[in-house]
């Protein structure tokens, strides 16, 4: 890497805003959006000034945000990144709501919008729809719901165990659940578990009250329920809750049978009478768990060597990332747990945020952010600062391809049989996250459709919805873990139905995955076509950039999951 590398920082070409504005207060932002809000438009070209400098400004905000969230994950105990943030939430954030959506029906409205090239297509589609469902109502309840989720992020934040001779954050607590001693497994499960439930009520109340506060805003916006409200704030144009609903049948007809039928192969060959919570992460064979690397350092730079073996430009993506501004990656107490790849969109520099503990699951982790970090860097040149982010369905099939694709370069990793190993994990995880995700996004159907509801109700209606999509695992004696397991899924708190993008992306890396067991090198051109298009073409039209259908139908899903069973067929166990 050197600095020299065209993926380290941006110059946008548009200098209205100010390269260094600090975007943290009001009173430097104000003049800015005002000049905006009067400038006269008189043609098409005057329309589309306004639109490019209105997005340098958001970009500068936007970076803000960015800069902000990314300190308070990276240190949840550290009050005055909490407050800096808040600040923001309260005292920044709704000006720029109110100040966005007069600009927003400005632009929406303005007779030149017709004019316009047709590379606006897209962006003037979503932007009609933010006017409709604007209302100024709404804007004090989305910051009262943004201070809400903080907590709810430092709750779990503070999640850690006294355990094996010292304190231990939940993620590293995971490698015991790959452990060959069942009981040492079921004593960090429980332990684990134990934590969790401490906070039961705490998070109960809390999403009790993000599901009055959704409500509230469906309701001032029109709407009989949060659902339907949210799909259209979520602007899913290209399919709807039918699709979901058929999507949720999918999963059950052809993924959950596979599931058992795997979950009945592990009980098998791990002789035992029945499958508990502590048995899913064992190696079958009695194998030590998989070491893909040593430490964060060594994480990257086996990564960049495996990417720079796949694609060159990927790899010099990734090398670009190394500089000391763009990854935190080690876990450690008073981290938020989890991980994310956030865009700074005014630099235009993708920062990776994980809680590496030496576990194969953190190669995974790695490669999927580093995927939307490719799809950040090659949409970069992008000036339209909405088309530099795209749809979450398909955003997620640029991070989830990059899990299958490292198939071929595990050996930066491991050896032969180790790679074997990961790749059959790998697989089996789709199999896993499949039903997940669709017992998660089946669950928010029904919060959000049930008015009312006591935290009783809800926990039945958890456990109908586990029944139905569950695995094979004996709950005998921890049935209070079974009832909050939902709990453990932050997107319900934070991200209201962000969660069936995960399900329909899979769809997609499954298809990237089988295109480039074809022809690898044409599926990496396809995917890297595909993602410098952003988000400026519908769904279906970036699916089939990258050589893959949007599909959501049963027989899309049943076609994949038998190229999954024959492949697992194929590696050993």
């Amino acid at each position: 890497m050197t600095t020299a590398s065209p993926f380290i920082g941006f110059s946008p070409a548009s200098h209205w805003v100010p390269a260094h504005l600090d975007a943290s207060t009001w009173s430097v932002l104000e003049p800015y959006y005002k000049d905006l809000q009067e400038r006269a438009i008189e043609s098409a070209s005057d329309l589309e000034q306004l639109i490019m400098d209105r997005s340098e400004l958001d970009a500068s905000v936007a970076e803000q945000v960015a800069n902000l969230y990314i300190a308070t994950t990276r240190d949840t105990t550290d009050a005055a990144r909490e407050q800096a943030y808040l600040t923001f939430v309260r005292e920044v954030s709704p000006h720029t709501k109110l100040a966005g959506a007069t600009l927003d029906r400005r632009i929406a409205e303005s007779p030149f919008s017709r004019e316009l090239p047709s590379h606006f297509a897209v962006y003037l589609r979503g932007l009609k729809r933010e006017v409709e469902l604007f209302r100024a109502a709404n804007i004090p309840l989305q910051v009262e719901g943004a201070e809400m989720e903080q907590k709810v992020s430092q709750v779990m934040g503070a999640w850690s165990v006294p355990f094996d001779g010292r304190e231990q954050t939940l993620q590293q607590m995971a490698r015991y659940q790959e452990s060959l001693d069942r009981g040492l497994r079921e004593r960090a499960w429980r332990a684990v578990s134990d934590r969790r439930l401490q906070d039961r009520d705490t998070l109960d109340h809390a999403y009790d009250g993000l599901i009055a506060l959704r409500r509230q805003i469906a309701t001032n916006a029109g709407f009989g329920n949060f659902r339907d409200y949210q799909h259209q704030a979520m602007q899913r144009f290209d399919y709807g809750v039918e699709d979901c609903m058929s999507f949720h049948d999918a999963v059950e007809r052809h993924v959950v049978p596979l599931r058992r039928a795997l979950d009945a192969q592990r009980t098998r060959l791990l002789k035992v009478e029945t499958l508990r919570p502590w048995d899913l992460q064992v190696d079958v064979e009695g194998r030590e768990p998989l070491v893909p690397f040593q430490d964060a350092t060594d994480l990257v730079e086996r990564s960049v060597r495996a990417c720079q073996r796949m694609d060159s430009e990927l790899g010099e993506i990734l090398s670009s990332l190394t500089d000391g501004h763009c990854l935190d990656l080690d876990s450690r107490k008073g981290k938020a747990p989890g991980g994310y790849q956030y865009q700074r969109q005014r630099t235009r520099r993708p920062f990776i945020f994980m809680n590496a503990a030496q576990q194969q699951r953190d190669l995974v982790t790695m490669v999927h952010e580093a995927g939307h970090a490719f799809h950040s860097q090659l949409s970069r040149q992008e000036p339209l600062l909405a088309y530099r982010d795209s749809p979450t369905e398909f955003a997620e099939v640029a991070s989830m391809s990059m899990e299958l694709l490292v198939f071929p370069y595990l050996d930066e990793f491991y050896g032969p049989e180790e790679a074997n190993r990961h790749r059959r994990g790998q697989l089996e995880r789709i199999v896993d996250i499949l039903p997940w995700v669709a017992a998660i996004d089946s669950f928010q159907h029904w919060i959000y459709t049930h008015d009312g509801h006591t935290a009783a109700a809800r926990t039945r209606a958890w456990l109908d919805i586990d029944r139905r999509f569950g695995s094979a695992v004996d709950w005998q004696g921890v049935t209070a873990a079974r009832e909050t397991q939902w709990q453990r899924q932050g997107h319900l708190y934070g991200s209201p139905f962000y969660y069936i993008e995960y399900g329909i992306a899979q769809l997609g890396a499954l298809q990237l995955w089988a295109n480039a067991r074809q022809d690898e090198r044409a599926a990496l051109e396809a995917y890297k076509s595909a993602l410098s298009l952003g988000g400026s073409r519908p769904l279906p039209e970036l699916f089939a950039a990258a050589g893959i259908d949007f599909s959501l139908s049963p027989e899309t899903i049943g076609r994949l999951m038998a190229a999954v069973r024959d492949e697992l067929a194929s590696l050993p166990a």
